[in-house]
């Protein structure tokens, strides 16, 4: 058996792959429609959650945000959805436009 001998080039400019997977024989219908996602992320303090059952949640539609404590979770719920992000102090036009 030679060991050294290439059975694909896969560097070859020409390559075409002649045997499919399965899964490649008919395009999914489900690439965009994500059953549900379950974030183990806490969105205010970063940090992840190695436990989620008991874990204080929000289900939002299919995703369901965890939080360590019932505190980070009041704090994001009082979080206001249009909250203002502070524009740099521009006296004169030269440097960063306010908008």
């Amino acid at each position: 058996m030679n060991i050294s001998a290439t059975v694909h080039q896969f560097d070859s400019i020409n390559y075409v792959n002649t045997d499919p997977d399965t899964r490649d024989r008919m395009q999914s219908r489900r690439i965009h429609e994500p059953v549900g996602i379950v974030t183990t992320i806490d969105p205010i303090t970063g940090r992840d959650i190695a436990e989620l059952e008991g874990c204080p949640h929000i289900v939002d539609g299919n995703v369901v945000i965890n939080f360590e404590t019932q505190a980070t979770r009041q704090a994001y719920l009082d979080t206001p959805l249009d909250h203002p992000v502070p524009l740099p102090d521009n006296p004169t036009e030269e440097g960063v436009a306010e908008g």
